[in-house]
C-alpha cells in the first residue's frame, strides 16, 4: 500500500502563487509516475500535470507556463508550483502516484483563487 498526503492548499488572490506537496509513504518502490489532478465543483476530474520517472513532465494546456511539477525522490515527495493562479483553477487538487498494478490517490487539498 502506498499512502499519499497532500499539503499547500489554501485561499489566495488571482495573480498570486501557492505551492502544493505530496509526500508518498508505504510501498514506494515501483512507483513510476506521480501527477496531480484537480476538481471544480460540478466537474470532472482533471489532469493537471503529471511527472514520470522523475523526469519526463506532462502539462494540461490550461496550467502551461503557470504551473511546474517536480519530484524529489529523496524526500519521496512531489510538488505543484502554481504561479499567476486564476480563479478558474479553484478546485480540490488530489496527488496520485501509479505503480504497474494499481493508482493511489491522495485525500485531496483545496485551492480557493479569489477575483
Amino acid at each position: 500500500q502506498v499512502q499519499l498526503v497532500e499539503s499547500g492548499g489554501g485561499l489566495v488572490q488571482a495573480g498570486g502563487s501557492l505551492r502544493l506537496s505530496c509526500e508518498a509513504s508505504g510501498s514506494i518502490f515501483s512507483i513510476n509516475a506521480m501527477g496531480w489532478y484537480r476538481q471544480a465543483p460540478g466537474k470532472q476530474r482533471e489532469l493537471v500535470a503529471t511527472v514520470i520517472s522523475g523526469r519526463s513532465t506532462n502539462y494540461a494546456d490550461s496550467v502551461k507556463g503557470r504551473f511546474t511539477i517536480s519530484r524529489d525522490n529523496g524526500k519521496n515527495t512531489v510538488y505543484l508550483q502554481m504561479n499567476s493562479l486564476k480563479p478558474d483553477d479553484t478546485a480540490v487538487y488530489y496527488c496520485n502516484a501509479v505503480q504497474p498494478w494499481k493508482t493511489y490517490w491522495g485525500q485531496g487539498t483545496q485551492v480557493t483563487v479569489s477575483s
